[in-house]
């Protein structure tokens, strides 16, 4: 056998590929409902708190800020190693799904809030006084005028954040949740071959290629024209 059939034979065996599929697409479906849910809620709130801190409230600020910096700052799998372990301590017991999808969104609330703060913050404050002085309130000016030219400016950074994020479903596997690299590994010890890595490497090619195609054309169809 050649070295490029052993290869192919490694990496590529159809046998065990037909074998371990239906596996695989089952992982994709979990990893896309936990990448859904991911992305929902953690821009949800993250977009939340940025409202929230536009309000000028010095001690609620305080707290928003320490909460974005804390999940900034700890890595996803700490995060989900706490509340899949340490929570059950308090008689709290997330599955392993539920801790997972909790970490990821909180790690996209927490950097989302402060892509949604520098976009508020960088519409020139003429923009807000001239929205104040025909009448409408503080509100409406962060609703109606604000926020739709910030929003415009934080497509980019908030793209690319969030598919960062969401590929961390695969960290799902460290709790047993059923995802694609969590189906792979477990194929990969029943069939002694790697071949179901390959497959889920296709596999998160479907899912976030997409994902990364239409990021770029939201940036180009969102971004500013000269």
């Amino acid at each position: 056998m050649s070295s490029w059939d052993r290869f192919v034979e490694t990496f590529f065996n159809a046998k065990v590929m037909a074998k371990y599929l239906p596996d695989i697409a089952y992982g994709m479906l979990v990893t896309i409902e936990l990448a859904a849910l991911v992305i929902v809620s953690g821009i949800l709130a993250g977009l939340a708190l940025a409202l929230l801190r536009s309000l000028g409230f010095r001690a609620v600020n305080l707290v928003i800020v320490f909460v974005v910096d804390l999940f900034r700052s700890l890595p996803p799998l700490v995060i989900i190693v706490f509340i899949y372990f340490g929570l059950p301590s308090v008689e709290v017991s997330p599955s392993g799904f539920v801790s997972t999808w909790l970490s990821l969104a909180l790690v996209l609330m927490a950097f989302s809030e402060e892509i949604f703060w520098a976009g508020i913050t960088s519409i020139a404050k003429g923009q807000w006084e001239a929205a104040r002085s025909t009448g409408l309130s503080y509100g409406q000016t962060l609703m109606n005028v604000v926020l739709p030219q910030a929003i415009r400016l934080t497509i980019p950074p908030l793209t690319n954040r969030t598919i960062a994020i969401t590929k961390g479903t695969a960290l799902g596997t460290v709790v047993a949740v059923s995802e694609i690299l969590g189906m792979a590994s477990s194929a990969v010890s029943n069939s002694y071959n790697p071949s179901p890595l390959t497959l889920g490497a296709g596999a998160y090619l479907i899912l976030f290629f997409p994902m990364v195609v239409l990021g770029r054309w939201l940036e180009t169809r969102m971004r500013w024209k000269r």
